[in-house]
């Protein structure tokens, strides 16, 4: 159905890195959270009703809640899609974000309103009508729900985003909430015990929770979350992938919106190649960066000693000093300066993100030590820095 739905609907699918593309899936995926979602409410509604179920009322609510946050999602994909103009050069894809905020803050709201319906209801309990119509009907509603977990997850993945992994989660979410409202009712038609307010409680609670989580998720580009390790490790392969680009290092990457990002990174090239040709190399990624990555890509050139013996062997000598205090870390921009009686070994030392500034002084003073101890005639000048990678 998901395949169909995409071949139908979405014009050159396959070029899931084109922006226009990618919106076109986004729309079409809003749509059907939609149309689902309203027709989910008013099953759920009247088998609410008709049932007298808080809980069962409670998940029509929140799947209204979804309807109506997918309405703010496409508006704020169109917006989105302004092109940029002389007060955002950037553009404005930054808006899917900020509307897919608004949509967690919906449904807290309407999480919270619930929660206070079913402490009324916990605390007046009234007796629930027991229809074994309305039990299978909600029994579907759950089958339908998994199937729009699955598709939001699948396309999510498909064209990266986060808004639709976020509402597969909570469509999954959904699927428990709906799944306690029946279990409330058959404990009632079975037992007659009456846990109707409890499980409302449990439903509310879960849908502000998933609102919560939807907030956390788009947020963290907003404020400026660390790059993703897949993310990461593409570029750096990309660029280091060229004839002439020895080593890369100091990735930045700035989300201006899904599929809107502009990223700098440092080049290590050969110091003793002419810089006409090294440039020219650097000018050839950055195109095509652009081109087959949709990426506004710049390039710091940076030129190491590749030949040099003496340099490589205490480089190696560095590199084996440092993973032996902490393997997470790696230095770059390696150079040795000959001195009077002693050789200055200059670089930058990454470093976990954990390490205070007094921890970084004191492991800089133990990295010189132990390579002073190796060779007495080195002397350390170390710039220890952060990666801006985040966790896997």
């Amino acid at each position: 159905m998901t395949e169909l739905l995409v071949r139908l609907f979405v014009k050159n699918h396959e070029q899931t890195e084109d922006l226009n593309v990618r919106t076109g899936y986004s729309l079409m995926a809003g749509v059907v959270g939609i149309c689902c979602n309203l027709l989910l409410f008013g099953v759920k509604l009247a088998s609410g009703i008709l049932m007298n179920s808080i809980s069962a009322m409670a998940d029509a609510f929140n799947n209204l809640s979804d309807a109506v946050s997918s309405i703010i999602a496409i508006i704020g994909m169109k917006i989105a899609q302004k092109p940029a103009d002389a007060d955002h050069p950037f553009g404005h894809g930054r808006i899917e974000y900020i509307s897919a905020f608004i949509v967690a803050f919906l449904v807290i709201q309407v999480g919270f309103s619930l929660f206070k319906s079913a402490v009324g209801k916990i605390m007046h309990p009234e007796a629930i009508v027991f229809h074994g119509v309305s039990v299978l009907i909600l029994f579907l509603t759950v089958c339908v729900k998994l199937w729009m977990a699955a598709f939001y997850r699948k396309l999510g993945k498909r064209i990266d985003s986060k808004v639709l992994k976020a509402s597969a989660a909570d469509s999954v979410g959904d699927v428990a909430a709906t799944s306690a409202a029946i279990v409330s009712i058959l404990v009632f038609g079975i037992w007659q015990l009456n846990i109707d307010g409890l499980v409302g409680l449990v439903v509310s609670v879960l849908i502000m929770l998933s609102g919560l989580s939807i907030a956390r998720d788009t947020l963290a580009p907003l404020i400026g979350e660390g790059i993703d390790p897949e993310v990461y490790e593409r570029i750096s392969c990309f660029v280091e992938g060229y004839d002439g680009i020895v080593g890369s290092h100091d990735l930045i990457v700035h989300n201006y919106g899904p599929g809107r990002s502009i990223a700098s990174i440092h080049a290590e090239v050969p110091n003793d190649v002419d810089i006409q040709v090294s440039h020219e190399i650097i000018d050839q990624i950055e195109r095509d960066a652009k081109k087959q990555m949709n990426l506004l890509l710049v390039i710091h050139m940076d030129p190491v000693e590749t030949k040099d013996e003496q340099v490589k062997q205490l480089r190696e000598m560095t590199i084996e000093v440092v993973a032996g205090v902490d393997s997470r870390m790696s230095i770059h921009e390696f150079r040795v300066v000959p001195g009077t009686g002693q050789m200055n070994l200059i670089f930058d030392l990454v470093v976990p993100r954990e390490y205070t500034d007094e921890m970084q002084d004191a492991l800089k003073q133990q990295i010189c030590q132990m390579i002073k101890t190796r060779d007495s005639r080195c002397h350390c000048v170390i710039t220890a820095e952060c990666s801006y990678c985040g966790e896997g």
